[in-house]
């Protein structure tokens, strides 16, 4: 909305110094004109006897005229651009346009003063803070000075524009004199309305600074509030995540335990033999239990996963937990995928872990039956147990963590009661690299 009018105060400046370069040309060219009418006349003597100097030339004064302008017009350029870049020579430039503002005004022998508002415009559109301020009205005042008093008139000797218009008969020099008038008049407008663009334009872009603060300030309370609340989900994942390494790994280990423990009463005093070497078993699962907690605790893997490929992890796991329970655990590999990322590993691992934890603990099952297969890029994991099952399956704490496990995965988790319990785990394959491997493991 406001770029269009910044633009503007940029545009009525070049409006400004294209009628001054008009005005500057036409001035020249009329004294140019009247100097080769005196000289190409009769009364060339009458007009030097009535100057204190000779004039110049018709070319000389158009030439000088059309250089000093354009010297003028350069160093306001680069007057701009060293305020762009906050240089450090932009005071020595100021000084040389002024000087070259007064070139000008020499070029056209004081004739038009108007020039010296393209050095005040410059200084406008360039004005920061107190020091400007004091440059700005020293240099305005100076340039008036020297043109309302044509103090140069003292020590250069200059041939007043007033004989230039004498030389014309009175209707004519009527017609020149209001012409001087309107373009000193014109210019003027055209300075008011610069300026008045110019602090327009200024006004807008302190509103728009200040509602781009706003939004910062909007922006920066939104990341505060961000903030706090990203890190207390980030406290709750971590609760969960620890909640859900010491459900899995403890509530295996300590599963394990008990059923080898039960096992052992039984057989104590019967086989003692059995007994010591069930014992040792349990040790190991204990043993693993309390590595697999400090590992979660650090955020590592299961023990067997950072020692073992995936298949041959499960297959320790699985063998050291129906030792110690008794139990009849078969994992059945239609295939097997390779080159799964850690995160997919663990979380099969997990889901298998758990998944035969409760079928001991709740199910009390004598045999499980593990399967792998892949159907349209979805690995299948099947575990179905002979326990006993539930018509009404409550989704405990186990069934939840191996929810929220499958789910950063995009997986899905089904379960159901039959003749037994039925646990169906899908985990999208992010690689299509799968390895047929007919294969049975049992313990």
């Amino acid at each position: 909305m406001t770029q269009p009018k910044l633009y503007s105060a940029a545009a009525m400046h070049y409006v400004l110094y294209a009628f001054n370069a008009a005005s500057v040309f036409l001035l020249a060219i009329f004294m140019s004109i009247t100097q080769t009418k005196i000289n190409t006349s009769m009364s060339a003597r009458l007009f030097l006897d009535s100057v204190s100097a000779v004039p110049w030339s018709a070319n000389k004064i158009i030439l000088f005229a059309v250089c000093a302008f354009l010297l003028l017009l350069s160093l306001s350029i680069i007057y701009r651009r060293c305020i762009l870049t906050q240089s450090k020579y932009r005071y020595i430039v100021l000084a040389l346009e002024i000087c070259s503002c007064l070139i000008v005004m020499r070029s056209i022998n004081m004739a038009y003063d108007g020039v010296i508002l393209l050095v005040v415009a410059d200084l406008i559109s360039g004005y920061r803070g107190k020091n400007q301020r004091i440059i700005l009205t020293a240099a305005m005042f100076s340039l008036y000075l020297i043109a309302s008093y044509n103090l140069v008139d003292l020590q250069l000797k200059m041939i007043p524009f007033d004989v230039y218009i004498s030389y014309y008969n009175q209707s004519v020099q009527g017609i020149l004199k209001a012409a001087c008038n309107i373009l000193t008049s014109f210019n003027m407008i055209l300075f008011v309305i610069y300026t008045m663009l110019l602090v327009q334009n200024q006004h807008q872009e302190k509103e728009r600074i200040q509602s781009l603060n706003k939004q910062l300030n909007d922006a920066n309370e939104k990341l505060r509030n961000y903030a706090i609340e990203a890190e207390h989900m980030a406290e709750t994942r971590e609760r969960n995540r620890l909640a859900r390494e010491i459900h899995d790994t403890l509530g295996h280990a300590l599963t394990s335990i008990i059923a080898g423990l039960d096992a052992c009463l039984a057989t104590i005093d019967a086989a003692p033999d059995f007994t010591k070497k069930q014992l040792k078993v349990i040790s190991d699962t204990a043993r693993h239990g309390i590595n697999d907690v400090r590992r979660s605790v650090r955020r590592l893997r299961p023990d067997n996963l950072e020692k073992l490929p995936l298949k041959n992890a499960l297959s320790q796991m699985i063998g050291d937990f129906a030792s110690a329970s008794g139990m009849h655990i078969s994992l059945n590999y239609d295939c097997c995928p390779q080159n799964l990322r850690a995160d997919e590993e663990e979380v099969i691992y997990r889901v298998i872990q758990e998944s035969i934890t409760n079928a001991n603990r709740h199910g009390h099952a004598a045999h499980i039956e593990i399967i792998f297969s892949q159907t349209d890029g979805l690995l299948k994991i099947h575990i179905k147990d002979d326990g006993t099952g539930c018509e009404n399956p409550i989704e405990g704490f186990g069934l939840r963590h191996m929810q929220e496990r499958l789910s950063l995965l995009h997986g899905t988790l089904k379960y159901k009661s039959c003749g037994g319990f039925i646990i169906q785990a899908d985990i999208p394959l992010s690689r299509g690299d799968i390895y047929n491997d007919k294969n049975n493991d049992s313990r």
